[in-house]
């Protein structure tokens, strides 16, 4: 069975795209909807959630783990081999395969994030690692207006006011690097084609991360299809979002009384 956890429901995209690569998988996904987001806390912070998110996937039978939260750093991430006694072939996340992915590429690279994954500057030493230069910039409090339920108009306002002192025409695309952002990709594609007047690439690193999960985790996680979603609190945006996202999916929701 494979873990997959996140700060709430921005994960939903990166299982989404798991789920395509691998449809027959067991996947037990924990939302920490209690402490979300976490783009806006300390490294401190997101490091003893992180812990505990890993804990509570292990101890219900989790032997493989997807990271889906960008906010959760590398060098962190790295660190949690010797911790839980894993491998990188057991611990996926999602900066490495995201980078990874445009190594070839020519595209001139803009990225958006939470401010914790901006000020962490592991995008930008990843692409710098491979010769790619990149501008980032982050949009506060956008995960958390998504995650607690705000309109479209608030998010949408909140994405076009973080690209106010951006030259839109010199890249070609914009990658989305907080799980949550995909959520509302339709918002920063309208937005993006308002304020440029092209059609700037929006790109998704759940589709790179899924790629990486098949490679690593295929068919050893084969399974029978089963969903089960933990929560830290009830959340009826994360649950209105799940069954959106999978409509036809056998999944069970537990909130988790303590944890």
């Amino acid at each position: 069975m494979i873990g997959i956890f996140d700060s709430g429901m921005g994960g939903l995209t990166v299982l989404k795209a798991i789920r395509e690569e691998m449809p027959s998988i067991d996947v037990l996904y924990f939302g920490d909807t209690r402490n979300a987001p976490y783009g806006s806390k300390t490294r401190e912070e997101i490091s003893k959630l992180t812990i505990q998110a890993i804990q509570i996937l292990r101890a219900r039978g989790a032997r493989s783990i997807v990271s889906a939260c960008n906010s959760v750093s590398a060098s962190m991430t790295v660190s949690l081999f010797d911790t839980f006694a894993l491998t990188s072939d057991y611990l996926i996340e999602m900066v490495g395969p995201t980078v990874s992915y445009f190594r070839e590429s020519s595209a001139r690279i803009l990225l958006c994030a939470t401010p914790a994954t901006i000020t962490s500057a592991m995008y930008q030493d990843g692409f710098e690692m491979i010769g790619k230069d990149m501008q980032a910039f982050a949009i506060p409090d956008l995960a958390s207006a998504l995650e607690f339920g705000a309109s479209e108009e608030t998010l949408e306002n909140l994405i076009r006011d973080s690209l106010t002192d951006i030259s839109l025409h010199d890249f070609d695309i914009l990658i989305l690097a907080c799980t949550h952002y995909p959520l509302i990709a339709h918002l920063f594609e309208k937005v993006l084609n308002e304020a440029s007047g092209t059609q700037l690439h929006v790109f998704d690193p759940a589709l790179a991360v899924a790629e990486r999960t098949k490679k690593h985790l295929w068919p050893r996680e084969m399974g029978d299809g089963q969903t089960t979603f933990l929560l830290s609190k009830d959340s009826e945006p994360f649950r209105k979002h799940a069954a959106k996202l999978f409509p036809q999916n056998t999944s069970t929701v537990e909130v988790l009384k303590t944890i």
